[in-house]
């Protein structure tokens, strides 16, 4: 059994927290941000466990962007 690293953004819609992979489109929620997390875990051990093979991942480059909108 190999460990892998991945990246997860957590974002609030309503009373959910929401965690997301960055590297696979997997999702999970929870009531707390580690609630979120923990079943975001599970969620990808799941995945990788069921049929897909574990890639080696690069670490995604984040960076923030600004645009403008019409208010």
């Amino acid at each position: 059994m190999a460990t892998k690293r991945l990246t997860a953004i957590i974002i609030k819609e309503g009373k959910w927290y929401v965690a997301k992979s960055l590297e696979v489109e997997v999702a999970s929620q929870g009531e707390t941000m580690e609630e979120a997390l923990a079943n975001l875990k599970e969620a990808l051990q799941l995945y990788f466990e069921d049929e897909y093979p574990v890639l080696d991942f690069q670490p995604p480059i984040i960076a923030p962007l600004e645009i403008e909108v019409d208010a």
